[in-house]
This record gives C-alpha cells, sequence and structure tokens, in this order.
C-alpha cells in the first residue's frame, strides 16, 4: 500500500478489524518512511454486476450512484453521514443477496425506497419524486398513502 502522505511503498497494518457489518475490512497502517498513520477500507471484489437501465443499456453497477441520490434525499434531514453510510451499504447487502448478474434499475429503485420508509418519510417522498418522475402534484398524494398504508 503506498503512503497518501509522502508516496512510499513501504507500510504496515498496524490494526485490521471488521467495519460496516462486516462487509469490509478496516484496517489502520503506519508509513516506515515517514511514520504517519492512515485507514484504509478493504472490500470484497463482487461478482459483477450489470445494471439495465430504463432504455435497455447495460452498465457496470455504480454504489455512488445509490449514494449520490440517497445524499439529495437526505439533504436537510437529521441523518448523519455514517448513517446514510450504513443505509447504502444494507442497500448493497439486498442487491447482491439476490445473486444475479444482472438487475434493473426500478428494481434497484424499489430496493432503495423500501429502505428509505423504514428509515425517513421525508427521504422517502424526495426520492420516489425523481425515481417516479412525478409530473403533478396529486402524484406527490399518491405515493404519500402508499407510505401511510405501509406503516
Amino acid at each position: 500500500m503506498k503512503c497518501p502522505f509522502c508516496s512510499a511503498d513501504d507500510t504496515r497494518v498496524i490494526d485490521s478489524r471488521p467495519a460496516e457489518e462486516n462487509s469490509s475490512i478496516r484496517r489502520r497502517r503506519q508509513c516506515d518512511a515517514c511514520n504517519r498513520r492512515f485507514t484504509t477500507y478493504e472490500r470484497l471484489d463482487a461478482i459483477p454486476l450489470l445494471v439495465i437501465k430504463k432504455n435497455q443499456t447495460r452498465e457496470s453497477y455504480d454504489r455512488s450512484k445509490i449514494e449520490r441520490g440517497l445524499l439529495r434525499s437526505c439533504t436537510k434531514l437529521p441523518i448523519s453521514v455514517d448513517e446514510m453510510t450504513e443505509i447504502v451499504n444494507s442497500i448493497e447487502v439486498k442487491i447482491f443477496s439476490l445473486d444475479t448478474k444482472e438487475i434493473t434499475t426500478q428494481q434497484i429503485g424499489e430496493i432503495v425506497l423500501d429502505k428509505l420508509a423504514s428509515v425517513n418519510s421525508v427521504a422517502y417522498i424526495r426520492f420516489a419524486s425523481i425515481y417516479r418522475e412525478f409530473t403533478d402534484v396529486e402524484s406527490f398524494f399518491e405515493e404519500i398513502q402508499k407510505l401511510q398504508e405501509k406503516k
């Protein structure tokens, strides 16, 4: 592992422990050249997953797209970055537990909505308004009714 401070190749692991609900490993490292410490997170490289978009094109799964959608939905809400990371991790666990090589954006969107429904109603409605492409106020009311029926 290359040191992010001095770019030396000689670093050593000081501590390792499971992180993020055992979905990754947190490693505390120290550079032998400059003696500075830094943390890395290692994730298992899962089976390549292709996402089928609405126009039927396929692209590689990208965790950051879920993170960006979640961040937009949770803006100015009392949800910490750590909580958002846990939400994305649980969404990923659900996605990869489907044990498939391809998944549609619709399936991912529904998984995200299911998770947000249990976390924060406002975040759920914000995400749903973009994901379901609301075009009028009536669409908002219908979604709010669906959310209330789930609870």
